[in-house]
């Protein structure tokens, strides 16, 4: 009787929803593998691309995992975790953003079975976070070291990681032509950590051929006044002046007054206007400088009269090219032109303007620092050179990797299935369940060589066994073997130059081991409901505070009568 009277306890608001145990894993497991296959068939140098149209209108074609995740706009809570290591190994080391998500679904994919026959999902993850150890420690042993060749060796070494990576994007054609680009971009800026020193500017018109790298700085010409014409567009070896402050007859920013008490005093305030701004370029001009660019504005008054003593000005330049002139050219931004000094001046071997499609381009080339290339990347359409751009970022991040951490292993699948062969012979030598969890890893591991066979038109069964039996030789011939995507056959993926950084893939086996292993661990998922009622509550309340603030006013004591 007692226990019939004990009130409910009521715990979550109503209309939360809750959902726990095996039902609500498999759930999210289905979600993971369903973002999977939106990115499954961009793999690879045959990957197909997606166009991305979003609410604004805006078009996106794109075969780069991580654009197409950020675009895809997820709500599904387990699912946006392989969102979020897609752009974390997008930031870490630029390429292989499909195949992390691959990798994480398809481990998921393979612990479902187990899953749905009652297997704790902890005994799972504690045998793929091992599983993971012997990988990561596999692709260092089985890593090859490109460090100690001589630059020219390793220009042709790291080009090849370039064209690598490139020959899975939109711009594959042209591998070659920009591999070669990318890399002596990268070598340009030296050890300069920021990306931003290589500047990718994009001119629609032209073919991708038209494309060119400039071993200095080259941005769009500025808005410009009259008189602009008369300037010289071309010097060699000028000194180049950096200012942040404008070059224009301008009206006080304060609202200044001033009283006068006699008409004629009137001409020497604008007189005193008018010498300020003249003081101001003479000592431009004193400095000895040929080229005078600004963040700010330089004005009419300043373009004519630096037009009639042959110097170059361009005001309004964007803050981020200032910044590459300054690194590049040896020059100091400065935010006064009094006491302008060699030391912070700037100086290149040629200062030209060209006409690049339809624009005009200001170029920086032989700059002394170095330290900053730009590319500028022609092309058709405007989806067809962000594409590019957003490849040629990925080859950029990856010779930057490669430069660094200068380890690589065979693509093509090749790694991945070496290391599906040493985790399945290692599964047998360990007794319990946690073999079956480790040779279901090793099993995972295979999907990227069965997806570049699908993506491109192979019997995948047919070239996986191929590669089986290749990896299965005891005196380790085969490792380096991996998918020939042009004939549909397996070759050696070293001899064929197929190659990838160490760290890209030890990368993405921990992001992906992680997200499932994290996937795995989840075992409730409770969402509280919109409360609407709450919001409207809140909404009434603050209008009726309004409204009681207005109908109270002036209820205070009455002023008293003279």
């Amino acid at each position: 009787m007692a226990a019939m009277l004990q009130p409910q306890i009521i715990l979550l608001k109503e209309g939360t929803d809750t959902s726990q145990g095996k039902a609500q894993l498999v759930s999210n497991i289905n979600a993971c593998t369903a973002v999977a296959d939106v990115v499954r068939t961009t793999l690879g140098p045959r990957g197909m691309d997606k166009l991305i149209h979003d609410d604004k209108g805006n078009v996106t074609i794109s075969n780069d995992g991580a654009t197409i995740m950020k675009l895809l706009d997820i709500v599904h809570p387990a699912a946006k975790i392989l969102v979020d290591i897609a752009k974390s190994q997008d930031s870490e080391v630029g390429d292989g953003t499909t195949t992390v998500v691959l990798l994480a679904a398809e481990f998921l994919k393979e612990a479902k079975p187990f899953i749905e026959d009652g297997v704790h999902s902890q005994n799972l993850i504690r045998s793929y976070r091992a599983a993971s150890q012997l990988a990561i420690e596999k692709v260092k042993e089985l890593a090859t070291s490109i460090e100690g060749k001589s630059l020219e060796e390793k220009k042709s070494l790291l080009g090849k990681c370039a064209a690598t990576t490139l020959s899975s994007k939109l711009i594959g054609g042209e591998k070659d032509f920009f591999a070669s680009m990318v890399v002596d971009a990268v070598i340009a800026i030296g050890n300069e950590d920021r990306l931003n020193m290589i500047g990718i500017k994009k001119v629609p018109g032209g073919t991708m051929r038209d494309s060119f790298l400039v071993n200095g700085v080259a941005f769009k010409k500025t808005f410009s006044y009259a008189g602009f014409e008369q300037q010289p567009k071309k010097f060699l070896n000028p000194k180049i002046l950096l200012l942040n402050i404008e070059l224009e007859l301008k009206s006080e920013k304060e609202n200044a007054e001033i009283r006068l008490s006699d008409p004629s005093q009137y001409q020497s305030i604008v007189d005193a206007e008018w010498n300020i701004i003249y003081e101001k370029l003479d000592k431009c001009v004193e400095s000895g400088a040929k080229v005078v660019l600004s963040r700010l504005a330089i004005g009419d008054l300043a373009t004519q009269y630096f037009a009639d003593r042959d110097i170059f000005c361009a005001g309004r330049v964007a803050e981020e090219d200032l910044h590459r002139v300054a690194a590049a050219t040896g020059g100091t931004v400065q935010t006064s032109v009094n006491n302008v000094i060699d030391e912070v001046l700037g100086t290149c071997e040629v200062f030209e303007e060209k006409q690049v499609g339809n624009e005009r381009y200001n170029i920086f080339s032989g700059c002394p620092s170095g330290r900053t290339a730009t590319i500028v990347l022609r092309g058709g359409a405007d989806q067809f050179i962000e594409e590019a751009e957003r490849s040629l970022h990925d080859a950029i991040m990856i010779v930057r990797r490669a430069m660094k951490n200068s380890t690589v292993v065979a693509g093509g699948g090749a790694i991945d299935m070496e290391i599906s062969r040493y985790l399945r012979q290692h599964a047998r030598t360990i007794a319990g369940k946690s073999q079956l969890f480790i040779n279901s890893y090793a099993k995972a591991l295979e999907v990227i060589p069965r997806q570049l066979c699908d993506n491109a038109g192979f019997d995948a069964t047919d070239v996986l066994n191929k590669l089986r039996q290749k990896h299965a030789h005891p005196s380790g011939e085969g490792a380096p073997y991996g998918v020939d995507i042009n004939t549909g056959g397996v070759a050696d993926s070293f001899a064929n130059f197929v190659w990838e950084p160490a760290v890209v893939k030890i990368n993405a086996i921990n992001a992906a081991t992680e997200a499932a292993c994290l996937i795995l661990s989840v075992d409730e998922t409770v969402k509280n409901p919109k409360s609407e009622s709450a919001q409207g509550e809140a909404a009434a309340s603050a209008m009726g505070g309004r409204r009681g603030g207005a109908a109270f006013r002036g209820r205070g004591r009455g002023m008293r009568r003279q």
